[in-house]
């Protein structure tokens, strides 16, 4: 296992170093100039020159991306060009944050998607199954920007019941220990920022997780349904085992690996998707981040950030292959 780990660490490199490239060119690429559009529409043109050289926009492309890359590598991505602060620190500050609520939407995805599709598939044909699905195509259906819009005037316009922006309450006071709101809460035993933060934490969680439970249920439902008809589990049946533990036990772990497949790209998914979330309940995280640093044209920090994305993605991929080896140990002989 050991060998198939590094062989597929290694097959990750080029990726990142093509994505680098990538991410660069395409802001450098980007129309409008970032020094004449940050600076005043009085500077002097010896103004720009300093800002330029002070920016390292003066120097050939290839010599500004190679500082890049150097940069990257030491974990360096570069200083905002409005904020004046390391744009790493920046993305961490807001990491958190969606991290919290890209978990809460897969955690949901896992909770609701797996008993719905194992269910439906146990049941084929019949009024559970079409109920499921009908659930999970509406699921895969619906934008996350009108979602997100109707619990807003649902939820909090008609009923009233649950906030809809921010992380916490105005006034509540929380100890941040690791950034994590709800894990603070409960490190410091503060129940009431514990509970503040998951109401703030509902209705984005389920905008963002309604995708994953709907595209996950149908894998689920289809990779149960053909894992049912082997041999090996009518020979478990013919052994006079249950039907619930001859689903549960035998036919769900081989049905895994296509599950793990598509959860493994929805959490991709879901960290691209949070841009819209965070942005219709103004979410303090990467994604409402990145939406400002676009309309503040600063370049460094939009660059970092998608950066930090494509890296994350890839990395959740690598995380995929090696649980690959855990699920069926065939993968890497």
């Amino acid at each position: 296992m050991t060998g198939y780990i590094i062989k597929r660490s290694l097959g990750a490199v080029p990726v990142l170093l093509a994505l680098s490239v990538f991410v660069f060119l395409l802001m450098h690429l980007a129309p409008g100039d970032p020094v004449q559009l940050l600076l005043p529409e009085s500077a002097t043109d010896e103004d720009i020159a300093a800002a330029r050289a002070a920016w390292g926009l003066d120097r050939p492309l290839v010599m500004q991306y190679f500082d890049y890359l150097q940069g990257a590598v030491r974990g360096d991505l570069g200083r905002s060009m409005v904020f004046g602060e390391p744009v790493l620190g920046l993305i961490l500050e807001r990491l958190p944050a969606t991290a919290e609520l890209a978990f809460l939407g897969i955690l949901l995805g896992i909770i609701a998607a797996i008993p719905l599709g194992v269910c439906s598939a146990s049941r084929h044909d019949t009024v559970l199954d079409h109920l499921g699905t009908t659930a999970a195509l509406l699921g895969i259906s619906m934008p996350h920007f009108w979602l997100g819009i109707m619990m807003i005037l649902v939820f909090g316009g008609v009923l009233r019941v649950l906030p809809v922006s921010g992380r916490v309450d105005f006034g509540v006071p929380v100890t941040p220990v690791t950034g994590f709101y709800l894990l603070d809460g409960i490190i410091a035993g503060n129940l009431p920022a514990f509970w503040s933060a998951l109401r703030h934490a509902i209705l984005p969680a389920v905008t963002l997780g309604t995708s994953v439970v709907g595209l996950l249920t149908r894998i689920t439902r289809s990779s149960v349904l053909e894992v049912i008809g082997e041999d090996y589990v009518l020979v478990a049946r013919s052994k006079g085992l249950s039907g619930r533990v001859v689903v549960w036990k035998h036919a769900l772990r081989n049905a895994l690996i296509p599950i793990i497949t598509v959860l493994g790209l929805q959490v991709g998914a879901v960290l691209s998707g949070s841009i819209i979330v965070e942005t219709v309940f103004a979410w303090p995280g990467m994604g409402s981040f990145l939406v400002q640093a676009v309309s503040m044209r600063d370049y460094r920090l939009v660059q970092g950030i998608v950066f930090f994305y494509a890296t994350a993605y890839v990395v959740i991929h690598l995380v995929v292959d090696m649980l690959y080896a855990v699920v069926d140990p065939r993968v890497h002989r």
